[in-house]
């Protein structure tokens, strides 16, 4: 999710036992990045309250112009202490549970446990890999992320990797937008909500995904409102930064705003939160 790895203390890294590793046996980590203040990092146009370190010049639709915010986060963002994210005004997160069908993030459960007893509502996402079926990778994110009342709907994250190593693929249009179809069915009969579907302005372009209905956007956008970069398109988070400052967050993290206001953002979480 164009998750910032910058501002890593160089080799501090806790390794975690029995957390699933990647190809040749690879064991996860969980960094333990350098901690910023947001007040050194101060930017026009997000909320006062955090910071970004490579902030754009917003004007007009900037995101201190909508009220609820929340992030998104992985392993590089190490151990977050959410009480105090919660105090500065982080409404929701997502974390990256897997990716493709056999990774999976050590820091998902160690952070989403902590998130609940700190009262922030919290889900999972799973980075979509193009040389894996899709219910190859719906089975796998079903058998890492447990069905939890209140919990985030499922989100799927699908975009190009660029700096993959392992997989080139780029299928046709059509056929991504099929296996979209296939993995977000799956994810939906076990979850009882449908998934959010995360992804940015070239994939969005390249699968025309104006024609993909049914489902909720969130866009990455960090130059312009989505507006701008998505004519016509319904949305319903926002990504608008990747190196984004936040109280109780290690490092840079990416920031999110939902499309609505306060009372909006209540009655969407009592529709759309899990109720397993």
């Amino acid at each position: 999710m164009g998750i910032s790895r910058r501002f890593f203390v160089s080799g501090a890294a806790l390794a975690l036992a029995g957390c699933g590793g990647g190809p040749g046996g690879k064991q996860a980590t969980l960094m333990r990045p350098a901690v910023l203040s947001a007040s050194n990092y101060r930017a026009s146009g997000i909320p006062a309250r955090f910071g970004d370190t490579d902030p754009h010049d917003w004007e007009g639709l900037a995101p201190a112009r909508l009220p609820v915010h929340g992030i998104d986060a992985a392993r590089y963002q190490g151990e977050i202490d959410w009480r105090r994210a919660r105090a500065a005004g982080v409404s929701f997160a997502w974390l990256k549970a897997t990716e493709g069908g056999d990774h999976s993030d050590p820091g998902f459960h160690i952070n989403a446990t902590r998130a609940r007893a700190a009262g922030v509502p919290v889900g999972a996402y799973h980075f979509y890999y193009f040389c894996r079926s899709p219910e190859e990778q719906a089975d796998w994110y079903i058998r890492n992320v447990p069905r939890r009342r209140g919990d985030l709907p499922p989100v799927l994250d699908i975009e190009w990797n660029h700096t993959s190593r392992t997989c080139q693929r780029r299928p046709a249009a059509h056929v991504t937008r099929a296996e979209m179809h296939r993995f977000l069915a799956a994810l939906t009969r076990h979850y009882g909500t449908k998934p959010v579907i995360y992804t940015t302005i070239d994939f969005w372009r390249d699968n025309d995904l104006s024609r993909f209905s049914g489902y909720e956007m969130w866009l990455r956008s960090v130059t312009a409102h989505p507006m701008e970069r998505y004519p016509g398109a319904d949305w319903s988070f926002w990504q608008y930064s990747g190196t984004g400052v936040v109280p109780g967050v290690p490092g840079t993290v990416d920031m999110n705003a939902f499309a609505g206001s306060p009372g909006a953002w209540q009655s969407w979480l009592a529709r759309r939160a899990q109720r397993a």
